[in-house]
């Protein structure tokens, strides 16, 4: 393998970046370039960066860094993503060394930025930060999806026209811009013809599909059309739903259309109306809770997966306490936490970072401890039922996978004794509880009571 045509990519932050990550990787691949697992044998080093919230920002200069730090002559080294999208001069300024500065919304032009920065000298950076912006399928046609065994992600529209306070993702990836329907039917179709049984639709905000092409209801109608043109893929999952755009067709799609999987990921950030009216977030609490009384109601085992946010500027004992009592009382099966980071720029910026860190992490600890219990007994109400379980791995005698409860990377696991290939669909029998994860045994196909 020649030295002068390997890449090295460390992909950080969410499913997301991973989409671009593995979109940037398949247009060097083709323009003949081999991936390298040792950033030492790579002539193109590329940090695919993460600027979504203070420790994430952190740990994406520690990686630039390291890289920087141990470049060679003939190396060079790319910043793109999030962070470089937002803040490419102070970035290439604080970590010298970096070569090329790419942002998010022309990451397709990966291969050129590397040209460009091989056959010339570049005494300072060379910025590729155009403002204009491409979602889905690039010029070339390169898929926008991220494989990962049995399952693919597919990005299905790109930045959000959202204002929550706290959030910087308008300011990095734009407002929101969505795939044309036909594009993303076409990449199910090869990703179900190369083995995938699952899909992964993500995007800032799943729920404002189709908006921006003039769709009604564009989710509902997004998975009307992948069921009916691809209906042998196997499982289709929704991530990243925004309160209040959860429709009544969409609550239909999902309890009729059996690819579409009875689980849901809905942020919802928080529970007191004062704190979400100055996240500028959908205050009406009134509406989730019908909300999500209509969907467990009409979706048979529906699982909710959510994330709140702890120590926002105001938020008080009571407010904190109503967010506690409000995930006490609807019992998610999934639930994240996060401790309010500042960033600057976000219309929250006013309200200044004045809850101590050691009230955030307080608060933060009792949520989670609280969702760690949750979390269990309802994994115990699984013990003695059968659930179809997409097998991810295999060791000593115990098969790894996933139930249609657990989105990939996030979520918990299912743990089966008895072999199966990975990429198989098999029923388990759970028979035992952990905090996340579900142990069981694999059900012989004969013994399967129908």
């Amino acid at each position: 393998m020649s030295k002068k045509n390997t890449f090295h990519l460390v992909s950080m932050g969410c499913a997301k970046n991973t989409v671009d990550s593995d979109s940037m990787a398949q247009l060097l691949v083709r323009d003949g370039y081999n991936a390298v697992e040792d950033p030492n044998k790579a002539t193109v080093l590329i940090v695919n960066t993460c600027g979504f919230i203070g420790p994430a920002k952190a740990e994406s200069y520690r990686v630039l860094d390291e890289l920087a730090q141990s470049k060679r002559d003939g190396q060079v080294l790319i910043a793109a993503g999030c962070l470089t999208q937002r803040y490419g001069v102070e970035v290439a300024k604080k970590v010298p060394g970096i070569d090329g500065i790419l942002g998010t919304r022309r990451w397709m032009d990966i291969v050129q930025v590397v040209k460009d920065l091989r056959k010339t000298k570049h005494p300072e950076p060379i910025y590729h930060l155009p403002e204009v912006k491409t979602v889905g399928v690039d010029e070339n046609d390169t898929l926008r999806v991220s494989v990962a065994g049995a399952s693919a992600y597919i990005k299905v529209a790109d930045g959000c026209r959202r204002p929550c306070a706290f959030c910087a993702i308008p300011l990095i990836k734009g407002t929101a811009v969505s795939r044309p329907v036909e594009s993303i039917i076409n990449e199910a179709r090869q990703l179900r013809d190369a083995g995938v049984r699952e899909l992964v639709l993500i995007a800032q905000d799943t729920t404002d599909y189709g908006h921006d092409l003039g769709i009604k209801d564009g989710l509902a109608f997004l998975l009307e059309q992948l069921t009916d043109s691809v209906p042998d893929m196997d499982w289709i999952r929704i991530m990243y739903a925004y309160p209040g755009y959860v429709t009544d067709r969409l609550i239909e799609v999902m309890a009729t259309r059996k690819q579409v999987l009875p689980y849901l990921d809905m942020p919802l950030q928080h529970a007191h109306p004062k704190t979400l009216y100055r996240m500028k977030r959908p205050s009406n609490i009134d509406w989730v809770h019908r909300t999500l009384g209509k969907m467990r109601s009409q979706i048979k085992d529906l699982a909710i997966r959510t994330t709140f946010i702890v120590g926002y500027p105001g938020e008080t004992d009571e407010e904190f306490q109503a967010l506690y009592d409000f995930m006490n009382e609807m019992r998610f099966d999934r639930a994240g936490g996060f401790q309010f980071s500042f960033e600057p720029g976000t219309s929250s910026a006013p309200l200044g970072d004045p809850i101590p860190d050691s009230v955030k992490q307080e608060r933060y600890n009792r949520l989670m401890e609280l969702q760690q219990n949750i979390s269990l007994q309802v994994n115990q109400s699984y013990v003695g039922k059968t659930l179809d379980v997409l097998v991810e791995g295999f060791d000593n005698g115990i098969s790894i996978g996933r139930s249609y409860r657990d989105a990939p990377e996030i979520d918990g696991m299912v743990l089966a004794e008895g072999k199966a290939n990975i990429g198989d669909i098999v029923p388990v029998r759970i028979t035992g509880a952990l905090t996340y994860d579900l142990t069981g045994m694999i059900v012989q196909p004969e013994l399967i009571k129908i």
